[in-house]
């Protein structure tokens, strides 16, 4: 015992306890092992070790933030962030943003390739069918403040649609619902899928017209995915509204950007959720909930805000050195995962330019292209590959998209820069076309072999050891009181159980 046993194969990882002298061989399958590996890995505890620790149920492995876990095998999306790549289903971003729409991405994102043209028909007249909300939605909507964030409502909004589809909720249809793989089962989840990308747009409108104190607007027929958006948020009764198409297609192709991302933080939170067999609009609201979050949803809001700080092309040089000395907090450079270039932001910024000549250079486009240039040049943000990541570039877009400036608008206290949204819609403009993604993971849980286990992670427990209650002495018992309690009308167990003035004890 001590010695490293013979590997049965070369792709294994042996490990030597230094505790016991234990060694096991570990298979590495795709490049990864299984945590549960090292659970054989017990040992005795040291003198005047916490009982806590479970030293006798063996290793566990601690990853705060997920670092460098994997929780599941998927065929959907690849990233490689040190070559700046980003695939869905093999095929790289920027043939799809050339070639491809945000449905047909979709289709691809969810089914794994991409639909023939009767397929993409029949695809596109689903999604489009199912925009229009029930008429209950729009007293649902009116519940909000004026001033709600739209954020809160979408994320409201998504778990309330559920409440209208009992057949579509394993916990009222039974847990196989979608996970038995029948033909009975494929068309249940389809049609939820159809509903949930179809409804999105109409739902973050609705609530985009929410703030607005305007009406809310049917989808039409006949326009495309984002154009129907731009429609339901924009029309206000003029004869043949029509989207501008330079800013149909410019959403068309940052929604196709957005649609998915690997496992971030909304999309595991999906699953979190969804691995409790949940009905799927309330895995979605849990995604959006996440996604309503400043390190996530909320980073290009900051870009914003860090180049109306900086104010001109002219500060930007001494913005740059306070950077370096952590006097100011450099946003929308560097990623998590990319750590030389977001291949999104090359389309995002040819697809501004597009925009930028029917609406016109929003006034800080110079100070955003100072910067840009000024990092790329400086040696201390090329050491630490911080370079101008998705959202960055995506403010310019997405705030250049029309709405119409009117007193309503002024009046709500929503002040747009040039011509487009709030920046507390920001958020909402990339859930819709996440929600995309989301469903592609969490149909790939649903479908995977050997069904679905609840997600529970393990925790390091540091807090107190086993201690004893001392009662106060001051404290007063209660007298005892039966334990059952019949339901007499309006009076409720509960209620005979509280205290209260002229409470029988």
């Amino acid at each position: 015992m001590g010695q490293p046993t013979p590997s049965s194969s070369q792709n294994s990882l042996t490990v030597r306890d230094n505790r016991t002298g234990k060694t096991v061989d570990i298979a590495i399958e795709d490049n990864s092992i299984p945590a549960t590996a090292f659970k054989v890995l017990s040992a005795n505890p040291e003198k005047g070790e916490r009982e806590e620790n479970e030293t006798t149920k063996g290793l566990r492995v601690s990853d705060k933030g997920y670092l460098n876990t994997a929780v599941m095998r998927s065929e959907i999306t690849f990233i490689d962030g040190d070559a700046g790549v980003l695939r869905y289903r093999g095929y790289p971003i920027e043939q799809l943003a050339l070639h491809s729409s945000h449905l047909e991405t979709a289709y691809l994102l969810i089914y794994g390739s991409l639909p023939s043209q009767p397929q993409l028909k029949v695809w596109e007249d689903e999604v489009m069918h199912h925009a229009v909300v029930h008429a209950d939605a729009e007293q649902f909507f009116r519940s909000f403040r004026y001033d709600a964030h739209p954020m809160a409502i979408l994320t409201s909004a998504f778990a309330y649609l559920g409440s209208y589809y009992s057949e579509a909720n394993p916990s009222l249809q039974g847990q196989s619902l979608y996970t038995k793989g029948s033909p009975e089962s494929f068309a249940v989840m389809d049609k939820q899928i159809y509903r949930l990308i179809g409804k999105a747009t109409t739902l973050a409108a609705m609530a985009y017209r929410v703030r607005q104190g305007r009406n809310f607007v049917t989808p039409p027929t006949g326009l495309s995915y984002t154009g129907s958006f731009l429609y339901q948020m924009d029309y206000l009764g003029e004869e043949n509204y029509k989207p501008n198409p330079v800013l149909e297609k410019a959403l068309d192709v940052l929604f196709l950007l957005h649609a998915d991302h690997e496992l971030n933080a909304s999309a595991t939170t999906v699953l979190q959720t969804g691995s409790s067999l949940v009905d799927p609009y309330s895995a979605i609201a849990a995604g959006c909930a996440s996604l309503y979050g400043p390190l996530h949803g909320g980073a290009n809001e900051a870009v914003i805000r860090m180049l109306i700080s900086i104010g001109s092309p002219a500060n930007v040089p001494a913005f740059l050195e306070a950077v370096k000395k952590r006097e100011k907090v450099l946003s929308g450079f560097g990623h998590r995962v990319y750590k030389t270039s977001d291949p999104r932001s090359f389309i995002v910024r040819k697809t501004a330019d597009e925009v930028f000549r029917v609406t016109g250079k929003d006034e800080l486009l110079e100070t955003a292209m100072a910067l840009h240039e000024a990092a790329m040049k400086d040696e201390y943000f090329i050491k630490r590959r911080l370079a101008p990541n998705v959202d960055f570039w995506y403010v310019f877009t997405s705030r250049l998209l029309p709405c119409k400036l009117n007193c309503s608008v002024l009046r709500s206290g929503l002040i747009y820069r040039a011509m487009g949204f709030p920046l507390d819609f920001f958020p909402v403009l990339f859930a819709v076309p996440r929600v995309v993604g989301w469903l592609a993971h969490w149909r790939q849980m649903m479908l995977q072999p050997g069904g679905v286990k609840i997600w529970r992670p393990r925790q390091i427990y540091v807090g107190e050891t086993k201690r004893e209650y001392v009662q106060s002495m001051n404290a007063l018992r209660r007298k005892s009181r039966p334990h059952r309690y019949p339901i007499l009308g309006e009076i409720t167990k509960r209620t005979m159980l509280a205290t209260f003035k002229g409470a029988k004890l």
